[in-house]
């Protein structure tokens, strides 16, 4: 389960994030529950559902929507929250703990542990649809695509890192250099996600950290 640490990182890192797009984005009434709803959707496609044709389930593809769905959700947490991340992160921590089972939708009671990866997808987005984001769903969605507390934790912090070091190193004027030593930086991230342990003391500054170490002078 995501600890407190974990979260306030988490929200931290999407809080500063959203401000470089627009210093005053709790106010700005973007629609990220809207785009949590688009990337759940993207999902079922990549998990396949269509009965009139083949298909197969490309799990890798799911586990980056529901890296990006998380990147929405905690923009939607946060101004639930007034921008208040400690609290954020206390609530959700609460929620988490507490570990319900079902949501009750349209009027009725779903129990989501006893559902599918793709019906639990398709009632996220209706949630979504409906202004609603419910945590510990998400979570059981997350450990039906194969991924750990853990894994979300390193994927999510990992894609904010490079998003953060892509704009210092000139990502917006041109200059920054995504190719390194014949590799992608993404390629490089992969790397140094396997090589740096969540559990490090400033785990965010360690992955820049080796980023920067990586990247041609």
């Amino acid at each position: 389960m995501l600890n407190k640490t974990q979260l306030a990182t988490m929200l931290d890192l999407q809080d500063a994030m959203n401000k470089k797009v627009n210093p005053d984005w709790l106010n700005a009434g973007y629609a990220y529950l809207r785009a949590a709803m688009i990337e759940s959707v993207e999902a079922i496609e990549h998990h396949g559902w269509k009965w009139w044709k083949a298909q197969s389930l490309d799990l890798a593809q799911v586990q980056m929507e529901l890296v990006d769905i998380w990147h929405f959700a905690l923009s939607h947490l946060i101004i639930q929250h007034k921008g208040d991340i400690a609290a954020a992160a206390t609530d959700i921590e609460a929620s988490l703990k507490l570990s319900h089972r079902s949501v009750t939708f349209d009027g009725k009671s779903i129990d989501f542990s006893e559902a599918s990866l793709v019906e639990n997808l398709e009632l996220m987005a209706g949630l979504c649809i409906a202004k609603r984001f419910d945590v510990p769903l998400f979570i059981r969605i997350v450990s039906q695509a194969d991924m750990s507390s853990d894994d979300l934790y390193a994927q999510y912090v990992g894609k904010n890192v490079l998003n953060f070091f892509r704009q210092d190193h000139g990502y917006k004027d041109g200059s920054y250099i995504k190719i390194w030593n014949g590799r992608e930086d993404n390629e490089h991230l992969v790397d140094i996600l396997a090589e740096t342990k969540p559990s490090v003391e400033s785990y965010a500054d360690a992955l820049y950290q080796g980023l920067q170490a990586r990247y041609p002078a």
